[in-house]
């Protein structure tokens, strides 16, 4: 195997159980990582200006601990990740993380620090129910400060690019969708390659599949779970993330964007902050129809609108790249 490459060995069960969660914890994390690492990654300049305002700074002393600018943190932060996973649920996971385990965990941490970093660490891993219920702590306190105000945006395009991902599989099939996710993956038959900065490893996916969850706060970087139990697990930044991706909100008086892409189809993209079927798009914005379906699909094929089937209807939402048209209108307009 070639160096500095985790390969994801997928039978034909794991080629069909590919599937995408999203993971509130590992945004978090993330969040963790951009404060230490902001200089490389002008895509978060503006979440930082007011992360860093609004920073607690002993929570955040408190985890800086464990999730180092790279490299492993403890797996217990984060909770499996599912369509569905919101912040309660990784707070209780976390919660109930039995003693033993978290002892285990913060040593994995201790074979990559040192000096006071390896000594508060060792520590924690002392007296680990005690350490436990400080992390937790910590743990609410940034998500409400850092990640919660944001959550809202945040998740949608999560789900948007899930949407998009899935389309293209249905479409073209798993090797093309594995091939978009980013520069440093690759598809060879029956195997996810990814290119890592120190590390190689093959990894048998024994017929679990393999998990692929989008993110937010670590674009640009991938990066891999692949120790037992967790499920092997891929994450990817999401498509087309604008600096402008933590501000959300319609477009103010909508005057530039109707000057742009017309009355109806401004309306029809400035409602789709949260996604609606066919039949609320043409309720909300008083078309018929017939007249929503055409905007829908001239929105859609510009890149700026995602549909997906749920049940008998059809959901459309804005991609990341109609978010970024909206806001700029709306500074702008």
């Amino acid at each position: 195997m070639d160096r500095n490459i985790v390969a994801f060995r997928l039978g034909l069960d794991d080629v069909a159980a590919l599937r995408f969660g999203i993971s509130p914890g590992h945004e978090l994390a993330a969040a963790i990582r951009l404060l230490q690492t902001a200089q490389s990654r002008p895509l978060h300049w503006g979440w930082l200006r007011s992360a860093r305002r609004d920073l607690p700074e002993e929570a955040f002393a408190v985890l800086a601990l464990l999730i180092a600018p790279q490299g492993y943190f403890p797996d217990f932060l984060t909770g499996p990740p599912s369509p569905d996973r919101t912040p309660d649920d990784e707070l209780e996971t976390l919660r109930s993380t039995p003693p033993d385990v978290v002892a285990h965990q913060l040593r994995k941490v201790l074979l990559l620090a040192e000096g006071p970093r390896y000594r508060a660490v060792e520590r924690m891993a002392e007296h680990p129910a005690l350490a436990l219920g400080r992390i937790a702590e910590a743990w609410s306190a940034l998500w409400d400060a850092l990640v919660e105000p944001h959550w809202k945006q945040v998740r949608r395009l999560l789900l948007t690019d899930i949407t998009r991902r899935s389309g293209t599989m249905a479409e073209l099939g798993a090797g093309a969708m594995v091939r978009g996710l980013h520069e440093r993956v690759s598809w060879r038959p029956g195997t996810v390659q990814v290119r890592m900065n120190a590390w190689q490893e093959e990894v048998d996916c024994h017929g679990q599949g393999l998990l692929l969850v989008p993110s937010v706060l670590s674009s640009p970087w991938c990066s891999v779970l692949t120790e037992a139990p967790v499920q092997p697990t891929l994450f990817y930044p999401v498509l087309d993330l604008s600096p402008e991706w933590h501000r959300s909100g319609l477009v103010g008086d909508g005057e530039a964007l109707r000057r742009l892409l017309g009355t109806g189809r401004a309306a029809v993209l400035s409602i789709l902050e949260t996604a609606h079927n066919t039949t609320d798009v043409a309720r909300l914005c008083h078309l018929a129809p017939s007249t929503a379906v055409h905007h829908l699909t001239v929105l859609r094929d510009a890149g700026l609108v995602t549909s997906a089937r749920r049940g008998a209807a059809v959901e459309h939402h804005r991609t990341p790249l109609g978010d970024s048209l909206v806001l700029t209108a709306r500074d702008g307009g």
